[in-house]
């Protein structure tokens, strides 16, 4: 394994480092008062009523997300080891509701599905030698691979349900008799009408009549059979059992279930359709129409969960498959949306999630910028508002090509002149910063780590008030309330130290674009004092720094590139003072420092340790190779 200590002393700390050092205390302080707050011995959440339909699962997850991702950063040992305690805890207690059978659900969209599965996919990623989860693992994908689980239709290569699971595809929306939608139903109001094209139902206020309420919910009943688009996030569960061995039925069957839907894009001039018939036929419970499917391009979110799926089943495509051609399904669709924005501002906007936006912009909602359609209906496209960022940054990251940037940065400069990139909000998903970090890797906002970290600082501070003052909070005793209150903030931590955006949420596999090992405690993560900063990200290079904040300890850190290891480090160049730049045992500077010098070092096995004595930096620039082997879970360190 190549190893340096070619770094240089510090005259003074980076704010950035000293930052990001003081971020991970507080997170783990504030971690550790939800844990002893909300949840029990056993690591169930305490409070919760009973179900009373099949929604509800992935709320007592999603509390614990990113977990595993804020161990994987450098967290300590006791977020990885709760995380599993209330994966398992939780798991009980939904089972003992009814909502799980043999510890997965029973059967639900996958829009939901997805957000459940995080925490879990974090866990086989930051632990894939606990057998425990890899049995889970290869246990839960064979609910779609195994056809004797009735999820999946070889002949057709169709999910048979939008909602699908352990019991199989599921019958319509509800058990029983669905019940009226009605106009009663004001939450539901900025999303309109579920179907359209109903007799006598053409607004929102027809479903005041309750025959009318009944006939809708009849319909959505009658056209939930089939696949839809967002079934494409169930790749992940069979990605992740393929990461643990390679097998080449998993493998095999993300392939061809994305081909499926690539072709169906394909023959509908590139644009993904979002539903198809139990008889393979694109819009065969649906007029014909490609649009129109469960969570699709009408209802309720649109491009948010159509274009989130259709990210994830690509990139699980391509990490198995070693093509990045399924990304096009989400090329033309970014494409088409943005050819059809207009000028506009949030404020006067009746974009369906106008709220959230507001939040983000503050007083930037009133000034104009690029707003796009998320939804497509009867009278063609409508409900406009900002692109959201994290489907371009995600696919530029994954292929750092100049046409994807291209088409990155002209989404970044849709956004209101006046939006602050690095402003203070935080949504459950705690992402929506991609534009500042995108400005700061192409050198026009130097101090955004700086600010960037600041703001996570006052984020964690936000969620222990009003972890403190539950007992007002009017929302304290709803299932929400918990997503609302997690202080663990990884989103610039992902960013600053792995290269990585927020993981997407509706159930992407946690990648990274640069992964640490903390060699002298001998796991994942980088040291308690070292802080690390990705400050170039290239096609074949990525750039990095590394402080030392400890004035008194050495620091040894192992650096990797990519988590799954679809790449790996060819040679890393390593500018530094080298050891006759450190003041020796006296402590105190001669005030003499030798010339910067680089050293370019070979990493045969795609591995490079750094040692960084007390106050000491290191720049690095790593250049990666493709490798060899597939792409797989990390069992053992010393593999590459």
């Amino acid at each position: 394994m190549s190893t340096t200590s070619h770094t240089t002393p510090l005259r003074s700390m980076p704010a950035w480092a000293v930052l990001q050092r003081r971020l991970f205390d507080e997170i783990e302080d504030a971690r550790r008062l939800f844990v002893e707050r909300y949840t029990n011995q056993d690591g169930s959440l305490r409070g919760i009523a009973a179900f009373e339909d099949r929604d509800g699962v992935d709320d007592l997850y999603e509390p614990f997300f990113n977990w595993p991702a804020f161990y994987l950063l450098g967290g300590p040992d006791a977020a990885l080891i709760d995380a599993k305690r209330h994966w398992e805890g939780v798991t009980a207690q939904l089972s003992a509701a009814g909502m799980l059978t043999d510890e997965y659900e029973n059967g639900y969209d996958w829009f939901h599905q997805g957000e459940s599965m995080l925490l879990f996919l974090g866990i086989c990623a930051a632990d894939p030698a606990d057998e425990r989860f890899a049995e889970r693992a290869r246990r839960f994908a064979a609910l779609y691979t195994d056809p004797r689980h009735g999820n999946y239709d070889a002949e057709r290569n169709i999910i048979r349900a939008p909602h699908n699971g352990a019991l199989g595809p599921r019958s319509g929306l509800e058990d029983g008799d669905p019940r009226p939608y009605s106009a009663a139903l004001a939450e539901m109001l900025p999303y309109g009408l579920p179907v359209q094209g109903i007799d006598g139902i053409a607004q929102w206020d027809d479903l005041a009549d309750p025959s009318n309420a009944h006939r809708m919910a009849d319909e959505m009943q009658r056209r939930a059979a089939g696949d839809v688009a967002v079934n494409l996030a169930a790749t992940s569960l069979v990605t992740n059992a393929w990461l643990y061995d390679g097998n080449d039925r998993a493998a095999a069957w993300v392939t061809h279930y994305v081909d499926g839907w690539i072709s169906r894009a394909a023959a509908n001039s590139g644009l993904l359709p979002d539903n198809v018939a139990p008889d393979g036929t694109v819009g065969g419970l649906q007029g014909g129409r490609w649009w129109g499917g469960h969570y699709g391009w009408a209802w309720p979110h649109g491009l948010h969960s159509v274009g989130m799926s259709a990210l994830i089943g690509a990139l699980n495509a391509a990490l198995i498959a070693d093509d990045d051609r399924p990304l096009d399904m989400v090329r033309t669709m970014l494409d088409v949306v943005l050819d059809h924005g207009v000028r506009g501002s949030v404020d006067a906007t009746t974009y369906s999630l106008r709220d959230e936006w507001r939040s983000r912009f503050g007083e930037a909602s009133a000034d104009e910028g690029l707003l796009v359609p998320y939804r497509h209906g009867a009278d063609g496209w409508f409900d406009f508002g900002p692109l959201q960022l994290d489907l371009p940054t995600w696919l530029w990251w994954w292929t750092r090509s100049d046409a994807d940037r291209a088409r990155l940065d002209r989404a970044i400069d849709g956004l209101p002149a006046a939006a602050d990139l690095v402003g203070e909000f935080r949504d459950k998903e705690e992402a929506g910063h991609e534009a500042g970090w995108i400005r700061f890797l192409g050198g026009e906002l130097p101090d955004y780590p700086e600010r960037a970290l600041a703001m996570a600082l006052g984020q964690v501070a936000r969620r222990v008030a009003l972890m403190r003052a539950d007992g007002d909070d009017p929302d304290g005793a709803h299932l929400h309330f918990w997503q609302r209150v997690n202080p663990v903030v990884t989103e610039v931590l992902s960013q600053l130290i792995t290269g990585t955006p927020q993981v997407l949420y509706n159930g992407g596999l946690p990648f990274s674009a640069v992964d640490y090992f903390d060699d002298d405690l001998g796991r994942p993560g980088l040291p308690r004092d070292v802080a690390a900063l990705v400050d170039r990200l290239e096609s074949d290079a990525i750039g990095v720094r590394l402080v030392n904040t400890s004035t008194t300890r050495t620091g040894r850190v192992r650096i990797r590139a990519g988590r799954f290891s679809r790449a790996r480090i060819a040679s890393a160049t390593v500018i530094g003072e080298g050891e006759d730049g450190y003041p020796g045992p006296s402590g105190a500077y001669a005030g003499i420092r030798t010339a910067p010098s680089t050293r370019t070092i070979d990493c045969p096995d795609g591995r490079l340790t750094v040692e960084l004595a007390p106050a000491h930096a290191a720049e690095l620039t790593l250049t990666l190779t493709r490798t060899q082997s597939a792409p797989h879970h990390r069992t053992d360190e010393g593999t590459s």
